[in-house]
C-alpha cells in the first residue's frame, strides 16, 4: 500500500508532487507545517526518500572550532543572551595572541576549519577583522576561515564608510574563505522588527549574501525559528533562500537553528514561544528537504540546539549533515542550551552509525575527506 493512500488529499498531492521533483510552494509548505498524525509521518518518510535520492546514505561532519572573538555588541537583539555592553564586567575582546592560541589548539585537534563570529564591537573597524584573519594565517596558511556574518560585514562597512562589496573584497584578499549565513533569523521584516529591531533588513541581508556569492565567497544559509514567527513566515524564509540559490548557487548548506529561549529578553519580556516543539523541529527539517530539492543538497542538524539524541532522529527526517565538533560554543550555552560545547569526532561517528548511515568527514564546502 502506498504511504500516501490514507492521508488528506491535498497533503497527499503535495507530497506526491515533491516525490516527482516539484518542490512545495509557499502556500503548500505552510499547509505542511500544520500537518499532524499520519500526514506528519508521511512527510517524514517522503523527506527521507528525497534525502536518499539527493545525497545517498552518507552523513557528513566537519572537525572545526568556534572562535567568538567578542561579546560586546552595539545591537540589542532580543533573542540573544550573549551580548554585553562595553563597560560590563563580563565583556571580552580576544587579543590576536589568544586567537592564534585557539587556532593552534584547533589544528592540534585535527580541525580543518575555524568559524569566527562575534558581537558588533563599537570600536571594531575593518582593521580588527583583518587582524583576526592575519592572526589565524600566522598559525596556518591552510586552515579554512569561515567567518563574519552579513551583519558584521555591514558593521565594518558602516564604520569605514565603504560599501559592503568593498569590505568583502578586502576580506577575501586577506584570506577569508567562506561566510556563515547567520543574521538571517527569519527573513520577514515584521518579525525582525520585534526580535532584532536594529539589525539589517531582509533586503540588506540578501544584498550582502549575493555580493559574497558573486565574489566567489560561498556561505551557509540558516533560519532561527521557534519564537514569534508563523508557519507562513518559515515558508517565506525558505522560499527566499531557494530563490537566492537559483540566482547564485552560493549556499553550501541549510542550517535550521531552533531558538534557545531560557535567558533571552524575547522570551522574558516579549511573549515569544518557549522555543520550538519537537514536532516543529522535525517539520522544519523535513519541509526544508522538500523545498530545497535540487538546489541545496546539504541540510545540517544542530546538535547544540537539539541535543544529540534528537539530532539523530532528524537525520531520518531529511537531514544529511551532523555539523561540527565546535570545540567551543558560547552563544547557545549562554542562552540556556544544555547540550555542551564539544562533540568528539568519535562520538559523531558512533551516532551516525547508530542510524544505519555512513559517516564521512568533510571540509567546510562539503569536499569529502578520506
Amino acid at each position: 500500500m502506498n504511504l500516501l493512500d490514507n492521508i488528506n488529499g491535498e497533503v497527499s498531492h503535495i507530497l506526491q508532487r515533491a516525490i516527482d521533483g516539484h518542490p512545495p510552494s509557499i502556500d503548500e509548505a505552510e499547509l505542511l507545517f500544520n500537518c499532524t498524525g499520519q500526514e506528519f509521518l508521511a512527510l517524514i518518510l517522503v523527506a527521507d526518500q528525497i534525502r536518499r535520492r539527493a545525497v545517498g546514505d552518507i552523513v557528513t561532519y566537519v572537525i572545526n572550532r568556534n572562535i567568538n572573538f567578542t561579546n560586546v555588541c552595539v545591537n540589542r537583539c532580543r533573542f540573544c543572551a550573549f551580548r554585553e555592553d562595553k563597560d560590563s564586567p563580563n565583556q571580552f575582546l580576544l587579543s590576536t595572541k589568544e586567537i592564534e592560541n585557539k587556532t593552534r589548539e584547533a589544528i592540534n585537534m585535527r580541525a580543518t576549519e575555524v568559524c569566527i563570529q562575534g558581537g558588533l564591537h563599537p570600536e571594531a573597524t575593518l582593521d580588527l577583522y583583518l587582524e583576526i584573519i592575519k592572526a589565524v594565517r600566522r598559525v596556518s596558511p591552510d586552515i579554512h576561515i569561515h567567518a563574519f556574518s552579513p551583519m558584521e560585514i555591514h558593521h565594518a562597512a558602516r564604520k569605514e564608510g565603504l560599501s559592503t562589496c568593498e569590505v568583502l573584497k578586502i576580506l577575501k584578499e586577506a584570506g577569508l574563505n567562506s561566510m556563515p549565513g547567520t543574521a538571517a533569523e527569519i527573513l520577514v521584516d515584521k518579525v525582525r522588527e520585534v526580535i532584532c529591531p536594529t539589525k539589517i533588513s531582509v533586503k540588506e541581508w540578501i544584498k550582502i549574501i549575493e555580493e559574497a556569492h558573486r565574489l566567489g565567497i560561498l556561505t551557509s544559509s540558516t533560519m532561527m525559528y521557534g519564537h514569534i514567527e508563523s508557519s507562513r513566515d518559515k515558508a517565506v524564509h525558505m522560499d527566499i533562500l531557494r530563490n537566492i540559490q537559483k540566482r547564485t548557487k552560493g549556499f553550501t548548506e541549510f542550517v535550521p537553528l531552533s531558538f534557545i529561549h531560557q535567558q533571552t529578553e524575547l522570551y522574558k519580556n516579549f511573549s515569544s514561544r518557549p522555543g520550538a516543539t519537537g514536532m516543529e523541529d522535525v517539520k522544519v527539517y523535513a519541509i526544508s528537504r522538500l523545498m530545497f530539492d535540487g538546489l541545496i543538497n546539504n541540510i545540517q542538524v544542530s546538535w547544540v540546539k537539539l541535543g544529540t539524541k534528537f539530532a539523530q532522529f532528524c537525520l531520518n527526517a531529511g537531514a544529511n549533515d551532523f555539523g561540527g565538533t565546535l570545540i567551543e560554543e558560547n552563544i547557545s550555552k549562554i542562552a540556556g542550551s544544555p547540550s555542551g560545547e564539544y562533540l568528539p569526532p568519535e562520538t559523531i561517528i558512533a551516532l551516525i552509525k547508530d542510524c544505519g548511515r555512513i559517516p564521512v568527514q568533510r571540509t567546510t564546502i562539503y569536499e569529502l575527506i578520506g
